[in-house]
């Protein structure tokens, strides 16, 4: 069994739609905090900058792309994120949002029980 970290990612298509899938970050064991013991660690991704946000219960987002290529790291409450293709994820406490987006019609948010409390990571351009 390989050890992972399960992400939500949300891209855009050809046609402008956004559409969701999983991806997985395999974490390799190595040292990483010498002399801490060796520990499981994904690779390395350049980020610029992280924000934490806070949206209100009954939030609602309207349509919209994501402004940059960028992770969230929910850590409190939840919502539903809607893709222009119709589909719908739920993000929870404890889950980690890959938004790449940043073009087409983009998404649409609605906080389902909140506040819902995240960190945001502004990441490099990439897949």
């Amino acid at each position: 069994m390989t050890d992972s970290v399960r992400m939500v990612r949300l891209t855009a298509d050809q046609a402008g739609d956004s559409r969701f899938d999983e991806v997985e970050a395999p974490l390799v064991m190595q040292e990483f905090a010498p002399p801490a013991a060796p520990l499981l660690v994904s690779a390395s991704e350049a980020a610029s900058g992280y924000v934490h946000i806070r949206l209100p219960a009954g939030w609602i987002g309207d349509a919209h792309p994501s402004p940059h290529r960028q992770i969230l790291f929910c850590l409190k409450g939840s919502m539903d994120v809607f893709s222009s293709a119709g589909e719908k994820r739920r993000i929870s406490a404890g889950d980690i949002w890959v938004m790449a987006d940043t073009s087409g019609m983009g998404h649409r948010t609605i906080v389902v029980d909140g506040p819902v409390d995240a960190v945001i990571v502004r990441l490099a351009k990439g897949d």
